[in-house]
């Protein structure tokens, strides 16, 4: 077996090369991840909570802008994609959204070309408490080769507050979440990209595949891939088990699933909605839940880092946590558990302590319909997800990182 750091190299170089398209077939495109802490876990946690309330908010269909969650790469990982604009295109790195499905960039950065057009539609998104404003566009959108998008609707946004140092976004949540963005026309869906190059004929499904790698060292910058059109076989083990998303509470806005979750012999959630949420970095809890794993695991809350730690010695004990999602079981393993030691003084932590990447949502489960978890990208750096907007499901697959010990 390679070791775990040899084996995320050569996955990287197989990322990175040119990729290849047979007619009609997925097209997979390396992602980069930056990883900011400006507040210790401080702001990772509040983000986290943010965008939990921001998907839970029951008043989001009635609003005349509609609010959905970003990732805040301020605070957590930022996962990018590049992106080309126009026709010749100009590059933008847009942060890649799973929480969201409009396609913006900022006015400061839009460079216009010959085939760019102003439909002079407003078009606003909020986010939590930053938001953008601006006007509907036009224009080609190419998001990797081979995957380029005529006259896509994105937006050019002239007024943004509380979103910094990036070009835009690139939504890839469902497409009911851009209905009410275009203010004159609340009740219509704008076309997502993947819709765009599904319905031009592009891609072959309306499938996207998300490869993530586990954290190694700063020095990686591409830490996964995105699959338009379908999955990459290569990069998982066996087959993609789907499914369905849930179709009740406020999970079933964005990429929602039910799942039962227990650690060794005990129930520490019932089956429930959740989501399966690339913008989340850690996984959520409902509280009774949290609490649950805390007494199972004898772990306990670190006023430091704010996340739950035990002592090294104890690593040992720790079982593995499963995930039961439609007829399968997804095991999280111990090491999948907690959080990258070598990134430890990163939360204001102890070099060599163990930390856990679970955090309590702060209300108890079956609330309202509220989503009782979320799996963020720390899960989906052992799992391979693949998003079926055409079928409304979620796929999984374990990979060769399922059962590594690099944290």
């Amino acid at each position: 077996m390679f070791p775990a750091t040899l084996l995320t190299l050569l996955l990287v170089f197989k990322i990175t090369r040119s990729p290849v398209k047979a007619a009609n077939s997925p097209i997979s495109v390396p992602l980069t991840s930056r990883l900011h802490f400006s507040n210790g876990t401080n702001d990772l946690l509040e983000h986290d909570r943010s965008r939990m309330k921001a998907l839970s908010n029951s008043s989001m269909r009635r609003q005349s802008l509609v609010n959905v969650p970003l990732t805040n790469n301020h605070a957590n990982y930022g996962h990018f994609l590049t992106v080309g604009i126009g026709n010749p295109p100009k590059t933008y790195n847009l942060i890649l959204d799973s929480g969201s499905a409009n396609t913006w960039v900022r006015a400061s950065k839009y460079v216009k070309t010959s085939p760019s057009f102003c439909t002079g539609q407003p078009v606003a998104v909020t986010y939590g408490t930053a938001f953008f404003y601006g006007t509907e566009w036009l224009d080609y959108v190419t998001v990797g080769p081979g995957l380029t998008v005529i006259l896509q609707s994105i937006g050019v946004a002239s007024e943004i507050s509380g979103l910094r140092d990036f070009d835009g976004i690139v939504g890839i949540g469902p497409v009911a979440l851009t209905v009410g963005t275009l203010p004159d026309l609340r009740t219509e869906p704008i076309p997502t990209v993947t819709d765009s190059l599904f319905g031009q004929g592009t891609i072959p499904e309306n499938v996207l595949g998300i490869f993530s790698l586990p954290y190694i060292s700063p020095k990686l910058e591409i830490t996964g891939q995105i699959t338009f059109g379908g999955t990459d076989p290569t990069m998982y083990n066996g087959n993609i088990e789907y499914a369905p998303t849930v179709n009740t509470g406020r999970s079933q806005n964005y990429w929602g699933v039910n799942s039962r979750i227990t650690y060794g012999n005990r129930e520490i959630l019932r089956s429930t909605g959740g989501i399966v949420d690339f913008g989340t970095t850690l996984i959520t809890l409902a509280t009774d839940a949290y609490q649950k794993y805390q007494l199972a695991t004898g772990t306990v809350y670190d006023s430091a880092t704010k996340l739950l730690t035990m002592p090294e010695d104890k690593y040992g004990t720790l079982r593995n946590l499963d995930f039961h999602i439609g007829d399968q079981t997804y095991s999280l393993t111990p090491n999948g558990q907690i959080w990258p030691r070598s990134l430890n003084t990163k939360i204001r932590g102890k070099e060599g302590s163990i930390y856990l990447i679970f955090e309590d949502r702060g209300t108890s489960s079956g609330q309202d319909g509220l989503s009782d978890f979320s799996l963020g990208y720390l899960f989906m750096q052992r799992f391979y997800v693949a998003y079926d907007f055409t079928n409304s499901r979620v796929g999984f697959a374990t990979t060769a990182f399922t059962d590594a010990t690099t944290n």
